[in-house]
């Protein structure tokens, strides 16, 4: 009996993890522009959206594990090949070297 209660909430939270990294995916996928997309070679941002949307929608409607599985590889596909190229060609890569006090164009320095 306790084994059972044991199996039911590990498969409630690994559900629950899934259904998470999938809505963070989505969500970085629906704030990329379109044209980063193309610019770092990689599927369109329609092609993302649909595929991370019918992972949402499987994880919430349709708890079959062959599909989620299928939803967890896109979703870290997604996270850990298409989104660092995404915030490569967008400038917002975080790790070129700089403070935190630098703009677009050069340090601010406070109008001096």
């Amino acid at each position: 009996m306790l084994l059972d209660r044991f199996d039911a909430s590990l498969f409630f939270f690994l559900d629950l993890a899934m259904l998470l990294l999938a809505l963070v995916a989505l969500g970085f996928a629906a704030f990329a522009r379109e044209d980063a997309y193309r610019a770092a070679d990689k599927q369109s941002k329609m092609f993302w959206l649909i595929l991370l949307g019918v992972t949402v929608a499987v994880n919430l409607f349709i708890p079959m594990l062959f599909l989620q599985l299928a939803g967890l590889i896109a979703s870290i596909v997604f996270m850990v090949d298409v989104r660092p190229a995404l915030r490569q060609v967008s400038g917002g890569g975080g790790r070129r070297g700089g403070s935190s006090s630098d703009g677009p164009y050069g340090p601010y320095n406070g109008g001096r």
